[in-house]
């Protein structure tokens, strides 16, 4: 079977859907806007509540979906800075609420939704990026991505430190991207480190990579892989701790000259 685009085939409903993303997106860029009430706004359409409760039920999910009636977890941690942080809770808030609502089951609009939330919550964010549901982060305002990078479902970006993911930079589901440490002796003391995926790196299923390494541009981290050591450029690393076992069969001859010991 051939691979098609992936789009819809129906252009008035693409169309009616990319109106909506796109009114969305300029009333966010809108400094009149209170994002904490948008918000509220759009919950009560993902999961088709009224504007008044009609129970205790009603009353209880219209506080719920409310960012200033929830806490999350980065907001126990000691090194949040409020004025990153405050402007961006709403939509991240409204992130996670899209992925556990109905509309989240159509994966086209949803990588069309979290591509637009995507710029307004990151520190940077590139072009034509894809996030596939689930995935989460510490406070998002640590985190740069370049374009054309794709992260997976249920990954972890824990941007306590910082992260870059660089353009086409892939990120498989359930992978966990780190840019803290605790002390050994002293739990509550956290080092942060600067964590980076390179260009067109794959860090593939359940892979881990632990705060302040790198993986090369080209490289990529087998399943389940460790990585507690840089990774060079272009090389496949597997294992706990992931350690270099070949090399890419793209591997420009330069590379292939500084790694003699690994096949391409």
């Amino acid at each position: 079977m051939a691979n098609r685009p992936l789009d819809l085939e129906n252009a008035a409903v693409k169309a009616k859907l990319d109106a909506w993303i796109a009114d969305i997106d300029e009333r966010i860029r809108d400094p009149k806007t209170d994002r904490n009430e948008l918000c509220l706004e759009l919950c009560k359409g993902f999961y088709g509540m009224p504007d008044a409760p009609r129970n205790s039920h009603d009353e209880i999910a219209l506080l719920n979906f409310d960012p200033r009636n929830a806490t999350l977890e980065a907001e126990y941690y000691s090194e949040l800075i409020p004025e990153k942080w405050n402007p961006i809770k709403p939509l991240i808030w409204l992130w996670q609420m899209f992925d556990n609502s109905p509309l989240n089951a159509n994966v086209w609009l949803g990588l069309r939704f979290r591509a637009m939330l995507a710029p307004h919550i990151f520190a940077s964010c590139g072009k034509n990026v894809k996030f596939f549901t689930g995935v989460e982060w510490s406070f998002g305002y640590n985190i740069h991505i370049g374009d054309d990078v794709t992260v997976h479902r249920f990954v972890l970006l824990d941007d306590r430190g910082t992260i870059t993911l660089k353009d086409k930079a892939s990120v498989s589901d359930y992978a966990n991207i780190y840019s803290h440490w605790h002390d050994l002796v002293e739990p509550a003391i956290v080092n942060l480190g600067d964590t980076v995926l390179g260009k067109g790196s794959r860090t593939t299923y359940h892979a881990t990579v632990l705060s302040g390494t790198k993986v090369g541009d080209y490289a990529m981290v087998g399943t389940g892989g460790l990585v507690t050591k840089d990774i060079p450029d272009y090389n496949v690393a597997i294992g706990m701790p992931a350690k270099p076992q070949r090399l890419k069969p793209n591997a420009p001859d330069k590379v292939a000259a500084k790694h003699p010991n690994l096949k391409r």
